[in-house]
Protein backbone atom coordinates (compact mmCIF):
# COMPACT_ATOMS: atom_id res chain seq x y z
CA UNK A 1 0.00 0.00 0.00
CA UNK A 2 3.17 2.40 0.95
CA UNK A 3 4.36 1.80 -2.23
CA UNK A 4 1.00 2.44 -4.52
CA UNK A 5 0.90 5.96 -2.19
CA UNK A 6 4.44 6.86 -2.89
CA UNK A 7 3.61 6.63 -6.47
CA UNK A 8 0.53 8.03 -6.45
CA UNK A 9 1.93 10.92 -4.22
CA UNK A 10 4.44 11.76 -7.01
CA UNK A 11 2.10 11.75 -9.85
CA UNK A 12 0.52 14.04 -7.73
CA UNK A 13 3.12 16.14 -7.35
CA UNK A 14 3.76 15.97 -11.18
CA UNK A 15 0.16 17.23 -11.54
CA UNK A 16 0.08 20.13 -8.96
CA UNK A 17 3.33 21.25 -9.23
CA UNK A 18 4.52 21.37 -13.20
CA UNK A 19 1.84 19.59 -15.34
CA UNK A 20 -1.74 19.80 -14.73
CA UNK A 21 -2.57 19.20 -18.07
CA UNK A 22 -1.19 15.72 -18.01
CA UNK A 23 -5.15 15.11 -16.41
CA UNK A 24 -7.06 17.66 -17.97
CA UNK A 25 -7.39 20.22 -15.09
CA UNK A 26 -6.01 24.03 -14.28
CA UNK A 27 -4.47 25.01 -11.47
CA UNK A 28 -5.81 28.87 -10.45
CA UNK A 29 -3.60 31.45 -9.95
CA UNK A 30 -2.90 30.66 -6.18
CA UNK A 31 -2.20 27.00 -7.68
CA UNK A 32 -5.25 25.50 -6.31
CA UNK A 33 -7.50 22.33 -8.09
CA UNK A 34 -10.22 21.50 -7.70
CA UNK A 35 -10.21 17.83 -5.65
CA UNK A 36 -13.09 16.14 -7.29
CA UNK A 37 -10.88 16.80 -10.78
CA UNK A 38 -7.92 16.03 -9.67
CA UNK A 39 -9.61 12.44 -8.17
CA UNK A 40 -11.42 12.03 -11.69
CA UNK A 41 -8.38 12.46 -13.37
CA UNK A 42 -5.99 10.64 -11.45
CA UNK A 43 -8.04 7.53 -11.72
CA UNK A 44 -7.56 7.57 -15.27
CA UNK A 45 -4.12 5.76 -14.50
CA UNK A 46 -4.26 4.74 -11.19
CA UNK A 47 -7.15 3.99 -8.64
CA UNK A 48 -7.99 7.08 -5.98
CA UNK A 49 -10.59 8.41 -3.74
CA UNK A 50 -11.12 10.97 -0.76
CA UNK A 51 -9.74 9.13 1.37
CA UNK A 52 -6.41 8.02 -0.71
CA UNK A 53 -5.94 11.78 -1.02
CA UNK A 54 -6.48 12.73 2.43
CA UNK A 55 -4.04 9.38 3.48
CA UNK A 56 -1.31 10.92 1.10
CA UNK A 57 -1.75 14.62 2.50
CA UNK A 58 -1.27 13.47 6.03
CA UNK A 59 1.38 10.93 5.73
CA UNK A 60 3.73 12.68 2.89
CA UNK A 61 6.94 13.23 4.89
CA UNK A 62 7.71 16.57 2.92
CA UNK A 63 4.23 18.01 3.44
CA UNK A 64 3.65 18.39 0.29
CA UNK A 65 0.43 19.30 -0.23
CA UNK A 66 -2.31 21.82 1.40
CA UNK A 67 -6.33 21.12 1.44
CA UNK A 68 -8.39 24.28 1.71
CA UNK A 69 -10.66 24.80 4.84
CA UNK A 70 -13.53 22.46 3.59
CA UNK A 71 -11.14 20.08 1.70
CA UNK A 72 -12.83 21.12 -2.13
CA UNK A 73 -9.36 22.32 -3.36
CA UNK A 74 -6.09 20.94 -2.69
CA UNK A 75 -2.56 22.80 -3.92
CA UNK A 76 1.50 21.98 -3.58
CA UNK A 77 2.91 23.99 -1.25
CA UNK A 78 5.92 25.00 -3.17
CA UNK A 79 8.10 23.44 -5.88
CA UNK A 80 6.02 24.82 -8.85
CA UNK A 81 7.57 25.10 -12.34
CA UNK A 82 4.07 26.76 -13.23
CA UNK A 83 3.54 30.50 -12.66
CA UNK A 84 1.11 30.41 -9.69
CA UNK A 85 1.32 32.86 -6.24
CA UNK A 86 0.51 30.42 -3.18
CA UNK A 87 0.23 33.86 -1.24
CA UNK A 88 3.11 33.45 0.68
CA UNK A 89 4.63 36.12 3.23
CA UNK A 90 7.89 37.50 2.77
CA UNK A 91 9.78 36.79 6.64
CA UNK A 92 13.11 37.74 7.87
CA UNK A 93 15.24 34.41 7.83
CA UNK A 94 17.65 33.17 10.18
CA UNK A 95 21.30 34.30 9.92
CA UNK A 96 22.44 30.86 8.20
CA UNK A 97 20.03 28.53 6.14
CA UNK A 98 21.44 25.62 4.07
CA UNK A 99 21.45 23.82 0.58
CA UNK A 100 21.94 20.48 -0.31
CA UNK A 101 22.86 19.50 -3.78
CA UNK A 102 24.92 16.91 -5.99
CA UNK A 103 28.99 16.96 -6.19
CA UNK A 104 28.03 17.44 -10.28
CA UNK A 105 26.13 20.87 -9.70
CA UNK A 106 29.07 22.59 -7.66
CA UNK A 107 31.40 23.75 -10.44
CA UNK A 108 27.78 25.58 -11.67
CA UNK A 109 26.39 27.47 -8.42
CA UNK A 110 30.25 28.39 -7.61
CA UNK A 111 29.95 30.89 -10.81
CA UNK A 112 26.43 31.06 -11.01
CA UNK A 113 25.12 30.75 -7.42
CA UNK A 114 21.79 29.30 -6.40
CA UNK A 115 19.02 30.18 -9.39
CA UNK A 116 15.76 28.40 -9.57
CA UNK A 117 16.10 26.72 -12.82
CA UNK A 118 12.75 25.16 -14.04
CA UNK A 119 11.09 26.34 -10.29
CA UNK A 120 9.77 29.22 -8.92
CA UNK A 121 12.29 29.59 -6.28
CA UNK A 122 15.69 28.55 -4.47
CA UNK A 123 14.86 25.72 -1.75
CA UNK A 124 16.78 26.03 1.36
CA UNK A 125 16.93 24.31 4.26
CA UNK A 126 16.48 25.33 8.00
CA UNK A 127 18.68 22.62 9.15
CA UNK A 128 22.22 20.72 7.61
CA UNK A 129 20.85 17.15 7.97
CA UNK A 130 17.38 18.15 5.89
CA UNK A 131 19.84 20.11 3.47
CA UNK A 132 21.95 16.67 3.45
CA UNK A 133 19.13 14.20 2.35
CA UNK A 134 17.95 17.01 -0.12
CA UNK A 135 21.81 16.69 -1.46
CA UNK A 136 21.82 12.66 -1.48
CA UNK A 137 18.79 12.47 -3.45
CA UNK A 138 21.42 14.18 -6.67
CA UNK A 139 24.51 12.23 -6.09
CA UNK A 140 27.04 12.67 -3.63
CA UNK A 141 26.03 14.84 -1.36
CA UNK A 142 27.34 18.75 -1.12
CA UNK A 143 25.96 20.94 1.31
CA UNK A 144 26.71 24.83 1.31
CA UNK A 145 25.33 27.42 4.14
CA UNK A 146 23.81 30.24 2.51
CA UNK A 147 24.35 33.41 4.68
CA UNK A 148 20.37 34.43 4.75
CA UNK A 149 20.54 37.14 7.44
CA UNK A 150 22.99 38.91 5.11
CA UNK A 151 21.14 38.24 2.18
CA UNK A 152 17.87 39.57 3.81
CA UNK A 153 19.66 42.98 5.06
CA UNK A 154 20.96 43.53 1.75
CA UNK A 155 17.62 43.46 0.31
CA UNK A 156 16.76 39.73 -0.61
CA UNK A 157 13.24 38.63 0.27
CA UNK A 158 12.43 35.10 1.78
CA UNK A 159 9.68 33.33 2.16
CA UNK A 160 8.74 30.23 4.46
CA UNK A 161 6.52 27.37 2.87
CA UNK A 162 4.28 26.39 4.77
CA UNK A 163 5.58 22.84 5.53
CA UNK A 164 8.64 24.58 6.44
CA UNK A 165 11.02 25.01 3.47
CA UNK A 166 12.76 28.50 2.54
CA UNK A 167 12.02 29.82 -0.45
CA UNK A 168 14.16 33.02 -2.30
CA UNK A 169 14.76 33.90 -5.98
CA UNK A 170 18.42 33.22 -6.06
CA UNK A 171 21.34 33.01 -3.76
CA UNK A 172 24.59 35.02 -5.43
CA UNK A 173 28.04 32.88 -4.81
CA UNK A 174 29.09 35.49 -2.23
CA UNK A 175 26.67 34.64 -0.10
CA UNK A 176 27.24 30.64 -0.06
CA UNK A 177 30.32 28.87 2.07
CA UNK A 178 31.05 25.34 1.29
CA UNK A 179 30.76 23.16 4.09
CA UNK A 180 32.93 20.05 3.14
Amino acid sequence: MKSRNNSTSKFISLILRHKPEVIGITLDEHGWARVDELIAGVNRTRPLDLAGLEEIVRTDEKRRYSFNEDKTKIRANQGHSVPVDVELEAVTPPELLYHGTGEKYVDSIEAKGLIPKTRLYVHLSGDYETAFKVGARHGKPRIYQVHAGKMAADGYVFYRSVNGVWLTKSVPPKYLTRTW
